[in-house]
Formats: C-alpha cells, sequence, structure tokens
C-alpha cells in the first residue's frame, strides 16, 4: 500500500505504518476485524490504550488508538459520516489548559480581528 501526502510535514508515514504492522499482527492473532464487529467496544478499547499513553508516554499506544478509531469506523460504516467545517470544531486545548477554536497560526485576517476585539471595548485608546 503506497499512501500519497501532498503536504509531507502534516503526516507521519512512519506512523501509519506502524498502524498498518499493528492491524496484520492482529489479524494472525485474532482474526478478520469484521468478525469482531457487535463484540467488543472500540471507544471504550481506545479510551483504554490512551490512558495507557498518558500513563507511560510509550507511542505504540497512540497507534493501537487510531486502529481502534479506524476500526469503529469501519464498523459503522461511511452512512454515519458527514463533513464538519470550523465552526463545528471542538477547538484546541493548549498546554496549560486554555481552550481555543482559533487555529494555532491565526491568518492575517484574523490576526486583525484579535487586535480589533482586544480594543474595542477601550475608551481613550
Amino acid at each position: 500500500m503506497e499512501l500519497k501526502v501532498i503536504t509531507p510535514s502534516e503526516c507521519s508515514l512512519k506512523f501509519h505504518q506502524g498502524m498498518v504492522n499493528r492491524m496484520e499482527v492482529s489479524f494472525h492473532k485474532y482474526g478478520k476485524v469484521m468478525d469482531a464487529k457487535g463484540k467488543i467496544d472500540e471507544i471504550a478499547c481506545l479510551e483504554k490504550r490512551l490512558q495507557k499513553y498518558k500513563e507511560t508516554g510509550n507511542t505504540e499506544w497512540l497507534m493501537d488508538v487510531a486502529n481502534f478509531a479506524m476500526i469503529e469506523y469501519m464498523h459503522r460504516g461511511t452512512e454515519f459520516f458527514r463533513s464538519t467545517d470550523s465552526d463545528e470544531s471542538p477547538g484546541l486545548v493548549h498546554r496549560g489548559g486554555r481552550e481555543s477554536s482559533l487555529p494555532h497560526t491565526p491568518t492575517e485576517t484574523q490576526k486583525a480581528a484579535i487586535v480589533s476585539d482586544f480594543y474595542k471595548d477601550r475608551k481613550g485608546d
């Protein structure tokens, strides 16, 4: 399988290959993904592995998280897919806990709006 990436800085081929490698091993250990449909809770499995990553820092758990997200997608099918726009995004959580719906690198228009909003309620400035 060849994954074509237009913007290489936005994708980790090593991570994707790690996902594929783990799915291959799982196939030989447990059988086909579709044979497990309705038997496991993929989201619970994903959450357990995310917790393991938080506890250990072992990035292999992140590959497992991504694989369980993919399995959930495969089991639910594309009829549940709905493309969303930025205004529906849950936003970003910055280090330190601050939440923002703004992109981490605002556009020039967004920067101007931020500055404008900052000064809008100030008097005498």
